[in-house]
């Protein structure tokens, strides 16, 4: 029996691996990379009897007098409450969106499989032949979720078959598996791989046509959720729960000052010439712009590896294992923009930022550098890493599974503000691309509770004064205040109205460490050091606001 919450949060890890295989392979814990996740009602209510059992185990243990433990027990149990509630609320019966859920879920796990070796070919062979069975089982659990009247709305939807026919298509992803082995695996392995391939791709048309035909009839044509859901939603991204039209209102009062702020950018950049058409130049110059995808990779990577060795030691205390970090490119047919992956438990596979660009050559480079160090380092890549590093304090369910875009997120917008304080925007260009990026963010916490909630837009507004939200509206916010591509825009809005509440989780973050550190300053006036002020924050991982602020504030 586990005497402690050490060793109950390991075993709960990898109870959780077993019955999640999906995110087994994305934490790096082997054994299960052969393996889909139960989807249907049956598995997820049995995921659901074992987190209750977790429950009650972590209940049962004996009061600690140790602060870590403590903080260790209190983080899984909300963890654990977190997803009952999700669980109860039906919403893993309406589980369908362009970004995360497990459509994309059952296509990405391809990307973080061992191909170095055959047990890994052997592995990608066993779950592309399991793939009919994990999208039948998914779309169960969908077709139930429609029958209690809980299907999706129609935009998530199409975008859901948009994708499905992508990765079932000639320009299909998998396509690209039999080559990658060939040098690899032997003659028996390379037929079961490009069989395999034509086994995943007849899956996902076979799931394209389910949504199409007998899903996408019963989707509501409403985009919002509504007050209730979101709100729901948002805590489980932030860890605190939020009043919306506050949200909404402070939201507001970002954008205007992030406005105003770019424009006296833009006047640096291109005096006389005004926001819009300084942003024009910067999207389409190309003396501005990466002239293709492997020289984008190389100045990334670079600002990167930069980045860590200078400071190293000087602002953060960074651990051996994750001075390594990479930057890859995904392939196309996804979601647009970028993300970061975490290390394997064991460091074995180092943490990677991926961009997806599609099929552009010519990518913009003002508001990458950004970019780059709010998801990788001192951003995510950071975090994440300390987290994964940090020894007995945590636990193991800590370390590997506990993430909270509220202050996860929040973190890495911060470190665009500490990038710039400490001087690596080093050219008006890349300021006006932080300046964009946390534009971007204030837009997203505007549209995604304004559009959820069906709110209006504030008469005294110069944008659309008094109209409610729609999409083309929100994409037009986004193309014109953000900065953003087009058909990055069109992606964006598919996201914040499929994924509810996590899109504030970014600008409410970063307020909430901005307020933190503004806290610590005027307590400790002259004896306020920055270093370990970051290393406080650090020091708990990617843990609820709540949790957050009340660990900092007992210093």
């Amino acid at each position: 029996m586990d005497q402690n919450i050490y060793a109950l949060s390991s075993t709960i890890v990898d109870e959780t691996a077993a019955a999640v295989p999906t995110l087994a392979t994305y934490l790096g814990i082997p054994g299960h990379d052969h393996e889909w996740n139960d989807q249907s009602p049956a598995g997820l209510d049995a995921l659901a009897d074992l987190q209750r059992d977790q429950l009650r185990r972590v209940e049962a243990l004996p009061e600690d007098s140790d602060q870590w433990a403590r903080l260790a027990v209190a983080v899984v149990k909300h963890e654990l409450e977190r997803d009952l509630g999700f669980y109860e609320a039906g919403e893993g019966l309406r589980e369908l969106n362009s970004i995360a859920s497990p459509l994309q879920d059952l296509r990405e796990a391809f990307d973080q499989m061992d191909t170095s070796a055959v047990q890994g070919w052997s592995d990608i062979a066993s779950r592309l032949e399991k793939l009919p069975e994990a999208l039948t089982q998914f779309a169960e659990g969908l077709s139930l979720g429609k029958e209690r009247g809980h299907a999706v709305a129609q935009r998530q939807v199409v975008e859901a078959v948009r994708q499905a026919r992508n990765h079932a298509g000639g320009d299909s992803h998998f396509n690209t598996f039999p080559a990658s082995a060939a040098e690899v695996v032997d003659d028996a392995l390379a037929v079961r791989i490009e069989s395999g391939v034509a086994i995943a791709r007849a899956a996902y048309s076979a799931f394209a046509d389910f949504l199409e035909r007998e899903y996408l009839p019963a989707a509501t044509e409403r985009d919002g959720v509504g007050r209730d859901r979101y709100v729901m939603h948002a805590a489980r991204f932030l860890g605190t729960e939020i009043d919306p039209i506050a949200t909404y209102q402070w939201g507001w009062s970002e954008v205007e000052r992030l406005r105003n702020r770019m424009a006296e950018v833009a006047e640096e950049i291109l005096p006389g010439g005004g926001l819009a058409d300084t942003l024009e130049l910067l999207l389409n110059d190309p003396n501005r712009a990466a002239k293709s995808q492997d020289e984008f990779v190389e100045l990334m990577l670079e600002r990167q590896e930069i980045a860590l060795r200078e400071l190293d030691g000087t602002h953060f205390d960074v651990p051996e294992p994750i001075r390594a970090i990479e930057v890859k490119m995904t392939p196309p047919g996804g979601s647009l923009g970028a993300y970061y992956y975490q290390p394997s438990e064991d460091f074995s596979r180092a943490g990677a930022v991926y961009w997806s660009k599609g099929d552009q050559q010519q990518i913009p480079l003002f508001d990458e550098v950004t970019t780059a160090y709010h998801e990788g380092f001192p951003g995510h890549h950071l975090q994440v890493g300390l987290q994964l590093t940090a020894g007995d304090r945590f636990s193991r369910m800590q370390k590997v599974m506990v993430w909270h875009s509220g202050s996860g997120e929040g973190w890495a917008l911060y470190a665009e503000d500490l990038m710039e304080e400490l001087g690596y925007l080093e050219q008006p260009d890349y300021v006006m691309g932080k300046l964009a990026s946390e534009m971007l963010r204030a837009c997203r916490v505007v549209i995604d509770i304004g559009s959820h909630l069906e709110l209006a837009i504030p008469e005294d507004q110069p944008f659309h004064p008094g109209e409610q939200w729609g999409f083309d509206i929100g994409v037009e916010m986004l193309d014109r205040y953000a900065a953003q591509d087009h058909a990055i825009s069109i992606s964006e809005m598919n996201r914040y109205l499929g994924w509810p509440g996590q899109a504030i989780s970014y600008k409410v973050g970063q307020q909430a460490i901005r307020d933190l550190r503004s806290e610590e300053r005027s307590r400790l006036g002259s004896d306020y050091d920055q270093k370990a002020f970051h290393a406080r924050l650090l020091e708990v991982g990617a843990v609820g606001l709540d949790t957050l602020r009340g660990h900092v504030r007992s210093f």
